[in-house]
């Protein structure tokens, strides 16, 4: 009889665990189908082409997990960005529902989505800050759109990364800062899907895959969304601050290709993408402290803005409403200014 190894019966018994609640997500459209009636011989005058109802078309797939017994769902933002689409939830059990997307979080690549569903299994949310380089994780998830709760493994491999990853619409890339990177094998589908350590619990969440590499994986740490799902559950909608300014965080590379005073501090700096906003989007909170563009704001609320400590992960540590200090160099010269924090919508 084989004997099973201490570290594949914790990885058994976690998958168990939380595999019951793990989703599939299945993207749908509604195409019009044209209807062409054709003569014998071709007739310019004669061609009757007239569209016919529109049919729902499957055309994409995606994972998610359920947080929440009042029938919340996680995922990725950029599994559920279109919204033209039909969002259908398959459980484990085989069961559909009809999704409704109650916020994609608009800093981070997620979202949460509700089906009207009583006596669901839900995940334990572990804390993400306690993950270590080398630890076990395990990824489950809808692979490929086709293998409903596929299971992979593997550790962690980095820690803090900066990636930019496509959402699938339109061109547009989003900045994530501070994801995990994995070895764990995350296959298109999988996105949205969660990542569990030996204990059962969801440390991260599927996001992002590098083509053309083997082994290189990014996920969301969980703790960047419990607020949201406390948001959700008590006010039905995720808060986040917002400031209102595009930006770019200095390096020493990029301080000496552009000549900069500083190596560090964030540089407001319109993107060059067409459709991006000003550097400093009017009326916002930054605008009303008079932020302009091409200032390096290095601190705020005392706290010096770097690489590693990004002015997005300070702002997320700030609340609707609350007032900060931005310590400013602008032409050679710091200056102070005050604004409050608004609600990102």
């Amino acid at each position: 009889m084989n004997k099973i190894h201490e570290t594949d019966k914790l990885t058994i018994d976690a998958v168990k665990k939380v595999a019951p609640s793990v989703v599939s997500i299945v993207i749908s459209k509604q195409l019009e189908k044209a209807k062409t009636s054709a003569m014998p011989f071709f007739n310019p005058f004669s061609l009757d082409s007239a569209k016919e109802p529109s049919e729902s078309v499957k055309i994409g797939g995606g994972s998610g997990f359920i947080v929440h017994e009042t029938g919340l769902i996680l995922t990725n933002k950029h599994v559920v960005h279109d919204v033209d689409a039909d969002y259908t939830v398959v459980t484990n059990d085989n069961e559909q529902y009809d999704t409704e997307v109650i916020s994609r979080d608009p800093v981070n690549d997620l979202a949460i989505l509700r089906i009207k569903a009583t006596n669901i299994p839900t995940v334990d949310l572990g804390d993400s800050s306690k993950i270590e380089l080398g630890q076990t994780v395990v990824a489950i998830g809808n692979a490929l759109g086709l293998f409903r709760n596929s299971v992979s493994k593997g550790i962690v491999s980095g820690l803090m990364r900066s990636i930019s990853a496509s959402l699938g619409a339109e061109g547009q890339t989003e900045h994530l800062r501070g994801v995990i990177q994995t070895d764990v094998a995350i296959n298109q589908g999988n996105s949205g899907g969660p990542i569990i350590d030996l204990n059962g619990h969801v440390v991260a969440v599927s996001t992002a895959i590098i083509f053309g590499a083997q082994n290189i994986g990014f996920a969301i740490p969980i703790n960047w969304v419990k607020q949201d799902i406390e948001d959700i559950v008590k006010h039905g909608r995720i808060i986040k601050p917002f400031v209102g300014v595009q930006y770019a965080m200095l390096t020493k590379e990029l301080q000496k290709k552009y000549d900069l005073p500083v190596d560090h501090g964030a540089l407001v700096m319109r993107d060059h993408h067409p459709a991006s906003p000003q550097a400093v989007i009017k009326d916002s909170p930054a605008d009303k402290a008079g932020i302009k563009e091409n200032d390096i704001i290095i601190e705020l609320n005392g706290k010096k803005l770097t690489e590693e400590n990004d002015l997005m992960d300070e702002l997320q540590k700030c609340g609707v409403g609350e007032k900060i200090e931005m310590k400013i160099l602008r032409d050679g010269k710091e200056v102070t200014a005050e604004t409050e924090l608004e609600e990102r919508t």
